[in-house]
């Protein structure tokens, strides 16, 4: 494949991916050449196939032109920020245009920040690691308040609305042991792959982890509440498995059930 193609969407490596979208070739090895020393780097030549490749390689942040051919960069922000696949990766956009009615029109789209050519190097890292970092905080956010208090994620977003309408699905399976990742699927209307990628970002949990988050919350609500048996309370929040059951919960609460029910 041609160097400036997306050839490769596999990600192993521990660093920050980002996707670059740039009809100019010149422009295109710049971005990369400013950035390749803080992160992982992908680039794709138009809006229509930087669009395949968020969607694919689900990057932490995209840098996209506004002016290209086949979807222009605001065309492309807007499918991003309305696709639950894609919504939660900010978006920064770069044009040559430096008119306030443009810059509106790319804020309006969703895009999270705005830079008009010529650029720094140095602010577009700086940006870039700022929107990375506040992504960052909202994931822990969002997971404290899944383990904390689950019915309180407010619904202000869409992302947000997303967690929301996972938390009710997981919230009103917790009892059916066979309730697993593909009924979580069929629930929400996504695919394994997707939906484990969607809530990695938005919370650092695989699918299967977040299912048992919630039991666990469950539990720990019961064993302060209830005078069931630890036993009875496991089988209540969807495990079999009783000695699992409290391996799962020290691991998540820092204590057994028996001693988090009488602290």
């Amino acid at each position: 494949a041609p160097a400036d193609s997306v050839s490769d969407l596999h990600h192993p490596s521990s660093k920050t991916l980002v996707l670059i979208i740039e009809d100019n070739a010149d422009m295109r090895r710049y971005l990369r050449q400013s950035l390749v020393d803080n992160f992982d780097v992908i680039k794709a030549e138009n809006g229509k196939n930087g669009l395949q490749a968020a969607q694919k390689s689900n990057p932490d942040l995209i840098i996209s032109d506004v002016m290209m051919p086949a979807m222009d960069g605001f065309a492309l922000c807007k499918k991003l920020k309305t696709d639950h696949r894609t919504s939660h990766i900010p978006v920064i956009l770069l044009t040559a245009r430096a008119a306030q009615e443009d810059k509106y029109a790319g804020l309006e789209t969703g895009a999270d920040s705005y830079l008009t050519k010529p650029f720094d190097a140095r602010e577009l890292n700086i940006r870039a690691k700022n929107l990375i970092e506040q992504r960052r905080r909202l994931r822990e956010r969002f997971r404290r308040e899944i383990i904390v208090q689950p019915n309180e994620v407010t619904a202000t977003s869409m992302d947000e609305k997303f967690l929301q309408q996972a938390v009710e699905i997981v919230e009103a399976n917790l009892s059916d042991s066979q309730f697993q990742i593909q009924q979580f699927c069929r629930a929400i209307g996504m695919s394994q792959s997707t939906l484990n990628r969607k809530l990695q970002a938005l919370t650092g949990y695989t699918a299967n982890g977040f299912i048992r988050s919630l039991r666990l919350k469950r539990a720990g609500q019961l064993l302060k509440s209830r005078s069931a048996t630890i036993v009875e309370i496991a089988y209540e929040v969807g495990f079999n498995n009783p000695s699992y059951f409290a391996q799962c919960f020290k691991e998540q609460f820092g204590q057994s059930p028996s001693e988090y029910s009488t602290s």
